[in-house]
């Protein structure tokens, strides 16, 4: 194990090893503080920032931060490290490593040259450069990665700003939801996933929020995905019984402890991705997984001691994460960035930070990355805050964002986006929704030429029908 040392104004910092060095290095959070391995100081964080810039990108390919012994997910991403495509970024330091990501940021062919070393790249090498950089950094480059994936529309082209309608009721009531749904759909919301999180994860209950949905759409023709976020395992055995799954979706973390906490391992993963796409319910591609993270699960999890039994920071963990769904090809990826609560990201700021760097580090992987903008009530954060995140993520090329009626989700408890914060983010910026949802917008008058959402009246009366389903 290496020792790291650093001399700063006077003084010399020394670093336990790369675990030790990549938390001291991280931008301040709560979750770091609370697991005891964050910098103690300003200068000991900037000390550890400079030696971190220092370490060659070899190095974590040698020195695993969670032991490859015992955690499959290390095993995961070392076994399928790209080594071809490592070449153009090999000899750098993770500081060259920002000094070239920004270079490249600024050429026309940025896109196609992120995506060509997007498999070189592991979750530690990209996590590390992000602790290296600042929001703005982070913004810039990733709003020139393109990753595409598809199902029934197709996610993250440029230019375009994809939304998952959360239509959650707190007793899954299917008069409340298709209220919801309305509500979303009339404000253009809705082309990533219609998706529900279900009051109860029963395969009855789930079965009957899937029938719900799949009549909805096909009512009405709506080219979308739809998605009741049970287990997994739910899921599967739904789909055996023959019903109307399009995506299959699962929380996933970035430890093999983290993942077991969850119920899932990277073979139940496989398996649960091959059943979906055996189902052929795409049109537009074949993507049928959906995944969730967070910053602070395998913490909260007790699943976030890595290598000599040291605390890895949470989100060098969460690029992790996105190592697991990158191997299942998904549809969608987001992080539902304040959703844990304060206890890992204390407040705006932090959160902010966490949603640039989350975003940074899952389309720079080569996934089709999303973001629940959100807070807790408990944190000290705001809907300002969530205007800011919104607008930078926007600006960062986010490919899909949550939103819920009147940004408060009654279910789960939390603020989120609402419909109309979809609209300012769209009209503000110039983004459009997904191509084949716009043109069924287009088709009822719901949006012009550009794209954008108008006010209608009797071109949306049949859509007015979707609560009368439940009457």
């Amino acid at each position: 194990m290496t020792a790291y040392v650093q001399q700063l104004a006077g003084a010399t910092y020394s670093f336990d090893g790369l675990v030790d060095l990549l938390a001291k290095a991280t931008p301040r959070r709560s979750g770091d503080e609370l697991a005891g391995c964050a910098a103690e100081s300003d200068a000991e964080r900037t000390a550890a920032q400079w030696a971190l810039a220092d370490v060659g990108l070899d190095t974590f390919l040698t020195e695993p931060v969670v032991p490859y012994e015992t955690d499959e997910v290390t095993r995961l991403i070392l076994d399928g490290h790209d080594r071809d495509a490592y070449r153009t970024v090999a000899h750098l330091t993770v500081g060259g490593l920002r000094d070239w990501l920004l270079g490249t940021a600024a050429r026309p062919d940025a896109a196609q040259t992120f995506a060509a070393v997007a498999a070189g790249l592991t979750p530690e090498m990209v996590a590390a450069v992000a602790k290296l950089m600042s929001n703005q950094d982070l913004t810039a480059v990733a709003r020139t990665i393109t990753v595409t994936s598809a199902f029934r529309t197709t996610i993250g082209l440029p230019e375009r700003l994809g939304t998952r309608l959360q239509p959650n009721h707190p007793t899954d009531d299917p008069r409340g939801i298709a209220a919801a749904i309305l509500d979303g759909l009339l404000m253009g919301c809705g082309d990533a996933v219609i998706g529900i999180n279900p009051a109860s994860d029963s395969p009855r209950a789930t079965a009957d929020l899937l029938e719900l949905l799949d009549e909805i759409r096909l009512r009405f023709d709506i080219p979308a995905q739809s998605c009741v976020l049970s287990h997994v395992t739910t899921t599967m055995g739904l789909m055996e019984t023959g019903a109307p799954v399009d995506l299959v979706f699962q929380s996933i973390a970035g430890t093999e402890r983290a993942n077991a906490g969850f119920g899932v391992n990277l073979g139940l993963l496989r398996e649960a991705n091959e059943a979906g796409r055996s189902l052929g319910r795409g049109t537009a591609g074949d993507n049928v997984m959906y995944f969730e993270t967070g910053q602070g699960s395998a913490l909260s999890a007790g699943a976030h001691l890595g290598t000599g039994g040291k605390a890895v920071d949470q989100q060098t963990l969460e690029a992790r994460a996105y190592a697991v769904a990158r191997e299942f090809e998904p549809l969608l990826v987001n992080t539902v960035v304040g959703f844990i609560g304060p206890e890992y990201l204390y407040d705006g700021k932090q959160i902010i930070r966490a949603g640039l760097e989350d975003h940074f580090c899952g389309k720079l992987l080569g996934l089709p990355m999303g973001v629940d903008v959100c807070y807790t009530n408990h944190a000290e954060a705001d809907q300002d805050d969530m205007d800011v995140l919104l607008t930078l993520l926007g600006v960062a090329g986010v490919s899909f964002v949550i939103t819920v009626p009147g940004a408060d989700d009654v279910m789960l408890g939390y603020q989120s986006l609402s419909f109309h914060d979809a609209l300012y983010v769209r009209r503000a910026l110039g983004l459009r929704a997904a191509p084949e949802f716009e043109r069924w917008l287009q088709s009822l008058g719901m949006a012009d030429d550009a794209g954008r959402i108008l006010p209608v009246d009797a071109a949306v009366s049949p859509l007015r029908a979707l609560t009368g389903r439940v009457a």
